[in-house]
């Protein structure tokens, strides 16, 4: 996490700082936890799923955006398949299934801490599938969003 990521964290801890989170999940990414540690003031173990790690972008990992059609990429109804990839719907899959479960769970107040792609997932999930464009239904970095299971 670089300067402006932690600088983000400690604004949104700040945001959350009045809120009893039953628990708090992360995705197991480093980014991720280390935001976690940030939010919770490092005093809560960190449980994380791994069903909240990021699309697996395989061969198109460290290369430059360009070389994909963001639009196609994040379209839940392409046949596009840019390299070794894990398809977008096998990917929202893995993330409802994440969120069918803490649906049976009795929490009051969850937190998790994820990435972009996992919040495209949840958009789908509870907003629906729309169009299937998904480009911009993601947050950014330390953005909240409120659901209700």
């Amino acid at each position: 996490m670089d300067e402006i990521g932690i600088k983000q964290a400690k604004k949104l801890k700040q945001t959350l700082k009045d809120i009893h989170f039953d628990i708090v999940i992360s995705s197991p990414l480093l980014r991720a936890t280390h935001t976690e540690y940030i939010l919770t003031n490092y005093d809560n173990q960190i449980i994380t799923d791994e069903r909240l790690r990021e699309r697996s972008c395989g061969t198109l990992n460290g290369q430059s955006l360009e070389v994909t059609n963001r639009e196609e990429y994040w379209n839940y109804y392409s046949s596009v398949n840019y390299g070794i990839n894990e398809n977008i719907q096998v990917f929202f899959k893995r993330v409802w299934s994440f969120l069918d479960e803490l649906k049976c769970k009795k929490y009051d107040n969850v937190l998790i801490v994820a990435h972009s792609g996992v919040s495209k997932a949840f958009s789908a999930y509870f907003e629906g599938i729309k169009d299937g464009k998904f480009l911009n239904r993601g947050l950014k970095n330390c953005e909240v969003k409120i659901y209700e299971l």
